[in-house]
């Protein structure tokens, strides 16, 4: 094919299309500052657990003190979010997840940070995001129109691994040279950027309510949606498997940094960035090719790759090797990831988009954490690299069950 014909319009018009709304603009700026503050944290947090304990289970029970409330939480998170203003929300949560920043870096510049702290902290995060999800996925179909849907859900990807780049990076850097109560502070003035975006942000809002029905009907009507959709019931498959075995592979960063390449806060950081950048390169793809039919195709080669470079990452014990291979694991991640976050948005109507969303976030941010737990708990006993590697083993299982047993994924456009 023709490669003009292929791309109509100029590649950077096509890749930054959503950027062409005001709404959106502001909304990307602020959460792109924003989200370099959360992974300054969340890489700077991890590291003075393993500094506290010395403990890989620890780290687990740290990720999945974060995650539990997603489970108990976030769906109705998705009722609420199609029942009041997401833009309000969204202020409310984040203002709250600021104050608790705030909160950690008193306890730490204070030297009385201790790790029952960091887990109470976490779980009120958690409680934060359990709401802030749902709204925040969601809130993305107000701000562009639908062709560029897909685009801007791409391009948030873009924001989060953006900060994931940035943030590891100088978090081991500011760790090593001022300690972690820096890191926490500028995460918390970070948070600053993203509510003067919602705050600027002029939107008519586009809510169905739900009111006419209780919360545990309205909340029954969108798992319903979910489990009688074979496409997308299949793709939050996908999503839990990348979830428990992937990203929770995240959770030992800090014991793999000291352990297994026998480095420091400044390796850990580089580690995440190294997957934050594979991760940004695959969600600028996906911003380039997202409206061509071959999403189904992305999606599959994703779920069969991610399993692969695992396992290989866990044989590795260089860091030059270990940094590649973290960035073909984010690059292969995202294309699961976020084109299954745009298909499922694009099959969902928009009067159920806020309860679905809140089941994508309950088991976007729920598995994490039972895969925190599981991986932190086989790491303690079996070792760092054991664990790992029976995480890919798991993954490549389901990823081959859904490849031989549900070949409509791979037709999806």
């Amino acid at each position: 094919m023709n490669a003009k014909l292929f791309f109509k319009k100029p590649l950077w018009q096509t890749t930054f299309a959503a950027l062409k709304h005001r709404n959106y603009r502001l909304w990307f700026w602020g959460q792109m500052t924003s989200l370099a503050g959360t992974w300054m944290q969340i890489t700077a947090q991890g590291f003075l657990v393993y500094e506290l304990t010395h403990s890989s289970a620890f780290l687990g029970y740290v990720g999945f003190a974060s995650g539990i409330p997603s489970l108990l939480f976030t769906m109705y998170g998705g009722v609420i979010a199609d029942r009041t203003s997401r833009r309000r929300l969204l202020i409310i949560t984040q203002s709250v997840m600021m104050m608790l920043a705030f909160i950690l870096a008193i306890l730490t510049f204070l030297e009385i940070v201790r790790p029952w702290h960091i887990l109470l902290l976490a779980f009120g995060l958690g409680l934060a995001n359990a709401f802030d999800a749902p709204a925040r996925l969601s809130f993305i179909s107000e701000m562009v129109d639908q062709k560029d849907l897909t685009n801007a859900i791409a391009l948030n990807a873009t924001i989060f691994n953006s900060g994931l780049v940035v943030g590891p990076a100088v978090a081991g850097i500011i760790y090593a040279a001022l300690g972690p109560g820096w890191c926490f502070t500028i995460n918390g003035l970070s948070f600053i950027a993203v509510i003067a975006a919602l705050i600027s942000i002029n939107v008519q809002t586009n809510v169905q309510t739900v009111i006419h029905v209780s919360t545990l009907s309205a909340l029954k009507e969108g798992i319903n949606y979910v489990f009688r959709h074979p496409v997308i019931r299949t793709l939050m498959g996908l999503i839990a498997s990348v979830c428990i075995f992937g990203m929770a592979l995240s959770t030992l960063m800090p014991a793999w940094s000291v352990n297994i390449l026998h480095g420091n806060a400044a390796t850990n950081g580089m580690l995440f960035s190294a997957r934050g950048i594979g991760s940004l390169v695959g969600a600028l793809a996906i911003a380039t090719l997202g409206r061509k039919t071959i999403r189904g195709k992305l999606i599959s080669a994703g779920s069969l790759s991610f399993p692969l470079f695992i396992a290989i990452f866990a044989l590795v014990n260089a860091l030059s090797g270990s940094l590649l291979l973290m960035a073909l694991i984010g690059f292969a991640t995202i294309f699961v990831l976020n084109l299954s976050n745009a298909m499922i948005q694009s099959l969902t109507p928009d009067n159920l988009r806020g309860r679905v969303m809140g089941v994508y976030s309950t088991i976007f941010m729920g598995s994490i954490p039972l895969g925190a737990i599981i991986i932190g708990t086989l790491a303690e006993y079996a070792g760092e690299a054991e664990a790992v590697l029976l995480s890919a083993s798991a993954a490549m299982i389901v990823s081959a069950v859904v490849w031989l047993l549900v070949p409509k994924i791979r037709s999806l456009e």
